[in-house]
Order: structure tokens, then sequence, then C-alpha cells
């Protein structure tokens, strides 16, 4: 029974967006989608440990799903002709254009970030539809309660449907207006997977990473010459050749100080770089960098430190510097401070951190970031006390581990 759960757990991180866009292209309705993708991957539970794991399970799973959607149509709809139903059931009509990459993923990507839902709704409802993560789980990465944020999809689901918004990739024309949405949402998707919320998941989820670097760079292709895209790509690049590294055989998780560089994924710094480098050489003929491109470029910088004594700090601080331009959100000013601490000493970094309780109080990274300069500040009791909140806050295991043991090797 663990393995076949554990089976379908997998199955699940890897086939549930091939799933739902399979059936948001077929039935064009997000709620038929979703319900029938979640009953398929329960009938899974049980099927599965009579029967033995699918040799594709993804197949298995998307078949099911559409079994699930028509019975659940057909239960709503019982007085529909019957040629129509036949239609649905066999579906032998060949799939329409759908644009310059054809992708169902991609596609529901661009259904949920529509600019007609506002955009905490457009990340929370990929979060769902494409990342497959619980309510729960975004409820904790957004720092909302759980049943507002349940509305938030329920309506986000209701307007896509009654405004009857285009389940495909947009034009040409309209790709630049659209693109911006989507990005803030890829990288929310790949925040969430290197670094996962629930306390009942995998610290690192390989599977929301690896997707929003699939999906980005098929945006890149769409978009060659958009700055934006390419940082992007950059900055996850850059992070996932970490991510062996992040976390311990124990299950604890390794800051940026503490990792082995020597288990970083040279190809995916290599690549990281030369984008990065790509758009200096645009800024330099006068293209100023946007968000993600000054974010590639502060990974650029310690991606390239051999350890962490290398690090060009006063590098690192200028970047912060342009990037609160872009961006003045107090998590910006939080890392910002960090950087001041290598430069300035711990005091001058605690001072601007203290700057954004009102703003962070909620955060644990706030907290964590207190109680380790509080530490190297000798003042214990505080620290101890700031490791706590941020050990209450954390929803991650191996974060959770790793605070804990800082916590615990105080005097």
């Amino acid at each position: 029974m663990v393995d076949i759960r554990e089976a379908v757990t997998r199955a699940h991180h890897e086939e549930w967006a091939r799933v739902v866009a399979s059936l948001t292209r077929r039935f064009s309705d997000l709620d038929i989608a979703e319900e029938a993708a979640a009953e398929a991957f329960a009938t899974a539970v049980e099927r599965w440990r009579a029967d033995g794991v699918p040799p594709n399970p993804g197949a298995w799973l998307t078949t099911t799903a559409n079994r699930k959607a028509i019975d659940r149509i057909r239960r709503e709809h019982k007085r529909d002709d019957k040629h129509k139903e036949a239609q649905m059931v066999y579906d032998h009509d060949p799939p329409k254009p759908v644009g310059a990459i054809d992708d169902d993923r991609l596609r529901l990507i661009f259904t949920c970030c529509h600019p007609a839902l506002a955009m905490e709704t457009r990340v929370a409802l990929t979060l769902r539809m494409v990342g497959g993560l619980t309510v729960p789980e975004i409820a904790r990465a957004f720092l909302v309660r759980e049943t507002a944020l349940e509305r938030r999809i329920t309506r986000a689901k209701a307007k896509i449907k009654a405004a009857r918004i285009p389940y495909r990739v947009p034009s040409a024309e309209d790709l630049p207006t659209r693109i911006s949405g989507v990005l803030a949402v890829l990288y929310l998707v790949f925040n969430e997977g290197y670094l996962a919320t629930g306390p009942d998941t995998d610290p690192l989820r390989h599977d929301l990473t690896t997707e929003a670097i699939r999906l980005t760079r098929l945006i890149r292709a769409l978009l060659p010459d958009d700055g934006e895209v390419a940082g992007l790509l950059a900055l996850m690049l850059l992070t996932e050749a970490r991510r062996t590294a992040r976390v311990s055989a124990g299950g604890e998780l390794v800051t940026l100080v503490e990792q082995d560089r020597g288990a970083w994924d040279a190809a995916l710094i290599a690549e990281g770089h030369r984008l990065v480098r790509e758009r200096l050489t645009a800024a330099a003929a006068g293209v100023a960098p946007g968000r993600y491109q000054i974010l590639a470029a502060i990974n650029a910088v310690h991606t390239s430190a051999r350890d962490m004594r290398d690090t060009d700090w006063s590098q690192v601080l200028a970047l912060y510097d342009q990037l609160v331009r872009f961006d003045p959100s107090p998590i910006i000013a939080l890392n910002r401070a960090i950087a001041i601490a290598e430069l300035d000493g711990p005091q001058v970094a605690l001072a601007a951190v203290d700057c954004l309780q009102d703003k962070l109080a909620g955060y644990h990274a706030y907290h964590a970031t207190r109680a380790d300069l509080l530490r190297r500040l000798g003042r214990s009791q505080q620290s101890r006390v700031a490791y706590d909140k941020a050990i209450e806050l954390a929803g991650n295991t191996a974060e959770t581990a790793y605070l804990t043991r800082r916590r615990d090797q105080l005097r």
C-alpha cells in the first residue's frame, strides 16, 4: 500500500498538469478538468493496489479522467442530444489549430494567466491547475486563509467560463502584453518547487522546477528577443543548478554558505551565465535590464564564486540597489540586508531588517534572518526567540530541520 501511494504521488507530480490540460482542451471547462483529474487519481489508489501500477500511468490517468468527465456531463445533461453525446464520447474530430506552439500545458498557463484576472488570482489558479498544489499549500505560499483562497480560485474559474476566455496561446501581436503576467506566475511556480511550502510534501519538488523551466523555454522560443524571458530562464537555471546540494542526506536544508559547490550542475550554470552575458551585452547597448535579468545577474555572481569568501558582495549590493527601483518590495529589501551584513556587518543589517517588521511579521524568512544576525552579534536569547518564530512559521520540512539545529546550537 505504501508503494502504491508513492507511485500515485509520483504520478501526481509528473502527470497532473498533462491530465488537467488535456481535459481542458477537450471539455473547455476548468471545473470539470480539475474534478475529473482529482477523481482519476483517487481511483488510481484503489485500482493500482488491486491491478498493479500500469506501464504508462499518464495515459491510464488521462483515460480514466476523461471517463469521469463524461460521466459527470451525462449526469448534468441527461436530456442532451444523443448525437452530441456520441461525438463527446468518441472525440474523433482532429484538433483545431492552436498557435505557434502546440502544447496543452502552455495553453493552460495562458488561460490561467489571462489579464481579465487579478495577478494574485492568476498565480493561485496556475499553482492549482498546472502545479497541482492543494489549496492549503497555496494559502501558505500566499500567507492568506484557505477559505479566502478557495473562493478566489472558484471565482476565477467561473469568470473564465462566463467570459469565454479562449484556451490557446495568444497571437504574435498579443504576446508582448500578456507575457509579464505569465512570467510572474512561472517564477512563483518555480519557487514553490525549489522550496515547497507544504509540510507533508518533499522539501524540493523537482517536477515543478522542471515544468517551470520547460514552459519558460517554450516562451523563449516564442519571444527569442525578449530580455525578461531570457532573464527568467537564466535565473531558473542558475537556481536549479544548486538543487542537488540544497538538502542534506538527513533531510536538512543546506544554506549557500555550507553547500558543496562541486555538486552544482556545471552545464546549467554555463547556460545560465551565457544568457546573463547576452543580456549584459544588450544593457551595454542601451537596453535597460528588467527585474528577472537583475535577479539572474545576482545569481551569476554567487555561482561564479569558488566559495562564499570569494563572493563579490559589493556587486551583489549594487545589483540589489538597481532591483529596488523595479521592485521596492519588503522581501527584496530583506535580501538586500543580507548583502549589507557581509559588507557593513550584522549590526547595520539588523537595523535595516527591523524596519521591515510591520510588513514581514508573518514571513518565516524575516525571523530566520533576524535570528542569524542576532546570533552573529552574540545576542543568543533574542536569537532563540527569533528562531522559534521562524520555526513556527516555516512550512518546509528541510528548512524547519535547519532552523531547529541552528537554534539548538545557541549557548
